[in-house]
């Protein structure tokens, strides 16, 4: 279908370069603009294939196991924006949105939210949104609320022994520790999602279940891009964190950075009380579900998603 010389189709794994290009010039955009240090040349041939060896894996994930994704065509049929959402045990986020500069105020972000992320067939919807004004408006049109701010906060690992009487073990992917995940997730978030566990697990973070006694009460990732991180009582955060900052620092990681929700007290107070600092780089989490546990999480990085 197409309206306005803008054709809409639904998007195939043969889109994910494509995309991901309407997506480095849309953030590049943004980071120029809010002064972040991570801002680049999208219009550099090698910039635009150093990104993509960096992100394929997340858009291949994404694109292999999104619940809707469309893309908007201009006449010469050139992607100019996209909008992709998953559903994990009902409920639905919307992973990515975006439309290149010069095509916004068209209407073309309007027809892709609709599409791409619908009230029906979810029992609630998320989404971790750039403060992209446009799109801020649109978001507060879903029914869907501003929970927090989402602040990205970096440092060099330094080791760090918080007391704690929790024991951490690799996660190994068999079925006992991704039941444990599951479990987690149910009671912090309202929702399981194991295929993108069992995605992180094999993308070469290191992920750890944190027990007292016989129960595990906390899990958390570490590598080049940390988290998610999740724990039944924040009281335990800064011990979880603290194991994984000295895992940071044993494998020499020159950063350590966490997506952090505002809400999330004890996680703010050790980060930044250890130096952490604050991206200008700034999101915001919408949800329609009042309950879900941000207070007790960390967002997984790129925030891609939950």
């Amino acid at each position: 279908m197409s309206g306005g010389g803008i054709r809409y189709r639904r998007a195939t794994a043969a889109d994910d370069r494509a995309i991901h290009d309407v997506f480095l010039v849309s953030v590049s955009e943004v980071d120029r603009r809010v002064g972040s240090a991570d801002a680049v040349d999208p219009s550099d041939p090698a910039v635009r294939e150093e990104s993509w060896g960096q992100w394929r894996s997340l858009f291949e994930h994404v694109a292999a196991t999104a619940e809707a994704a469309w893309v908007a065509e201009n006449g010469a049929g050139e992607i100019v924006g996209y909008a992709r959402s998953i559903n994990r045990d009902g409920v639905r986020e919307l992973t990515e949105f975006f439309v290149l500069p010069e095509t916004q105020g068209q209407g073309v972000g309007r027809e892709l939210l609709r599409r791409a992320f619908p009230a029906e067939g979810a029992r609630h919807r998320t989404i971790v949104a750039t403060l992209e004004l446009r799109a801020l408006g649109r978001y507060l049109q879903t029914g869907l609320s501003a929970r927090c701010l989402v602040l990205y906060v970096a440092a060099t690992p330094r080791s760090n022994d918080v007391s704690t009487d929790l024991d951490a073990a690799p996660i190994d992917g068999s079925d006992a520790g991704l039941e444990a995940l599951d479990g987690i997730d149910r009671q912090v978030l309202g929702h399981t999602r194991r295929v993108d566990h069992e995605w992180l697990i094999a993308g070469g973070r290191e992920g750890f279940l944190f027990r007292r006694g016989q129960d595990v009460v906390a899990y958390g990732y570490v590598g080049d891009r940390s988290g998610p991180v999740a724990a039944l009582d924040g009281a335990d955060t800064p011990a979880v964190l603290g194991f994984l900052e000295s895992r940071a620092a044993a494998r020499q990681q020159k950063e350590l950075g966490f997506w952090l929700p505002s809400v999330n007290r004890e996680a703010t107070a050790y980060l930044l009380g250890r130096g952490f600092r604050i991206d200008p780089f700034v999101a915001t989490f919408f949800s329609d579900d009042p309950a879900i546990g941000l207070d007790r999480y960390l967002i997984t990085s790129p925030p891609f998603f939950l």
